[in-house]
Parts: C-alpha cells; structure tokens; sequence
C-alpha cells in the first residue's frame, strides 16, 4: 500500500483519483477546502504551509506521491494562485516527505489550455515566483477586458515549470519523476457553467475540438493520474502528456514537434 496526497480531492478529477487510488489498495490523504482529511487554502501562503504541517502529521512523515491537482478556472487573479503559486508550493512543499519512499513519484494536473492562448507577461512572473506581481499583472488583464487569458497562462507557467525542474536534483537526480498531465474538457463542477446548455457546449467543442469520444468524464485523466504515480512509472520524466480526444493534435498539428 502505497500513501498518496491528492489536492483537490473534494470534486472532479481530484476526487475520481482518489477513488481509483483507493480502490487500488493505496492510503490516500486528500486536500481541499471542505470535505477533506487536509482542509486548507492553497490560494495563500498560510494555507500552503499548513498543507505540509498536516500532511507531515497525518502521514507519519512519509509519503510515496503527490498529485497537485487543485486548480480553478475563474477569470480572476486567485487562479494563478492556486493553480501555479499552489501547485508549485504543494510539490515542493512535500517533495522532502518523498525522500522516504523507495517508489517515489510527483504529478501536477495541467490542461490542454496549456496551448491556446496567454499573456507572456503573467507565465514569466509566475516563473520568477514573483507571486504579488503576477496577481497585479492577472489584475490588469481583468481590467482590460483580457481575463480569458489567466486561466491559460497559470497552466503555461505550471508546464513550464515541470519541464524546467522535472531534471534537477531535487527531483530526477533524486529519483523522483516528475510530470504533469494536460486534460482536455472534463465534465466536473468547475466547468459546468461553460457546458449548461447546447449552444455553450457548441462553443467549447469549436473552441476545443475532441474528435475521440468527445467531453470526457473526470475518470479518464485520474487513471493516468494513478499510473503516473505508480511503481511502474519509473522513466518518463518532465513530461507533459495530453489526455485530450485529439485536441492537441488538431490544434498544434505535426508542427507540435
């Protein structure tokens, strides 16, 4: 039995994982704002220090993976903080209890929105940790009408990240794969507001075309979310992996490469 951290484990994707974790046989603490063994904030700094406190406490001090997979989708500058400012803090906040295991692994929960498009400006604050800029800069995009462009750029800066990192020697060189997985649309509470109705699924199936099976409910990205922190995972490293309908493929085409 293996112990797993799950942030975002109250709803949607975090919460299937955490099902298929279980049902596998694994320990999993989960993390949210309600309805979880952890409950925190991970939109604060406070919030994001107590999750290591309590994780240590209820674990024992030892962990084998962490899926960073809280996020939001609100047009607003707390998505760049949960999504990239606490996903980072959460992976690294908990990377020293995955010393212990003899399997670690580490998965960040990105999307396909990764590659449509961002503000350059807000991906290079947020990876210059520069957390009070970047909310200042997600402040400006709402007052220029350019809000639509935080929830891609916290996801940009989230997958850049892994990919700068993913080799360092706090993570490959200590033998722990780190990754990230890019979602296309999921039917979960987050998103219900954008898929209500005919004409706003319409829209987001032209925005985001998904020709294998169409909007996918969120058990399909928790079962590579608990591959990815598996045992058997021991070599992909920095990689992001698409689950996706063929989004990705129509979009970026051949060209990706």
């Amino acid at each position: 039995m293996r112990t797993v951290v799950v942030t975002g484990s109250a709803s949607g994707i975090g919460r299937a994982t955490a099902g298929v974790l279980r049902q596998q046989g694994h320990r999993v603490v989960g993390v949210d704002r309600h309805d979880a063994d952890v409950v925190v904030d991970l939109a604060t700094p406070q919030g994001r220090a107590e999750l290591v406190d309590e994780v240590q406490a209820q674990a024992g001090g030892r962990i084998d993976a962490v899926v960073a997979n809280a996020g939001l989708a609100h047009p607003a500058p707390p998505t760049i903080a949960v999504n990239f400012f606490g996903a980072v803090a959460t992976l690294e906040g908990l990377r020293p209890l995955l010393k212990a295991s003899r399997a670690p692994r580490a998965v960040a929960t990105a999307s396909m929105a990764a590659i449509l498009p961002h503000d350059g400006d807000l991906v290079e604050l947020c990876l210059a940790y520069d957390e009070a800029g970047a909310l200042e800069r997600a402040d400006k995009l709402v007052a220029a009408e350019q809000s639509d462009l935080i929830y891609a750029s916290s996801k940009v800066a989230l997958c850049r990240w892994v990919r700068r990192v993913a080799v360092d020697t706090g993570w490959a060189v200590a033998g722990i794969p780190l990754n990230a997985v890019a979602p296309g649309v999921v039917e979960t509470p987050m998103v219900a507001g954008m898929l209500g109705t005919e004409v706003q699924r319409a829209a987001m199936s032209a925005l985001i075309p998904m020709p294998l099976n169409g909007f996918m409910q969120p058990e399909v990205p928790a079962r590579l979310l608990a591959w990815m922190v598996s045992e058997e995972n021991s070599h992909l490293c920095g990689q992001v992996v698409f689950v996706d309908g063929g989004s990705d493929v129509l979009i970026r085409g051949e060209h990706g490469w």
